[in-house]
């Protein structure tokens, strides 16, 4: 049997992997628009100068590289649901990650909520697990009903 993901374990399927939705990273384009605009300022003050264009693209490319490590920390954060557990992987920075499993045994509810008008027209919402020791809050989550549903049976398939 070969790994679909490290640590995996004897008999264990991947049922659904998902992210949070892609408006999280909205950070990354804050950070280009605003080294885009920091970038044009000394091409206003010195308008003669045609050296000050490349000041910008510098500017800019401090804004696309800080984009990228925006984008590169939401890809690499995920949620695996297997037939056994609920693995939330989460990238904190080049070189730190934190993992936490869940097992489907020790889920008592399950719970999601789409708010209002804008996350039912753009599709997300919010999926609470809850258990003994604590709750797993997973935000902006896309399509939470789909998610939801498959939790739910799968909860129920391991409850039996």
């Amino acid at each position: 049997m070969s790994e679909a993901f490290p640590g995996q374990r004897k008999g264990e399927e991947v049922e659904l992997i998902f992210r949070r939705h892609m408006m999280t990273a909205w950070r990354g384009l804050v950070w280009l628009v605003f080294w885009g605009v920091v970038g044009i300022i000394p091409m206003l003050l010195w308008r003669d100068n045609q050296d000050m264009f490349y000041v910008w693209l510098g500017s800019l490319g401090v804004g696309v590289i800080g984009l990228l490590y925006v984008y590169m920390l939401w890809h690499f954060s995920y949620y695996l649901v297997t037939n056994q557990r609920v693995r939330q992987v989460r990238q904190k920075g080049l070189f730190r990650k934190t993992v936490v499993d869940l097992g489907l045994d020790k889920i008592q509810s399950i719970s999601y909520e789409v708010p209002g008008i804008l996350g039912g027209m753009f599709g997300y919402g919010t999926l609470l697990l809850q258990t003994q020791v604590g709750n797993m809050r997973i935000s902006m989550v896309r399509k939470p009903e789909k998610i939801y549903n498959v939790l739910q049976d799968l909860v129920e398939k391991v409850a039996r």
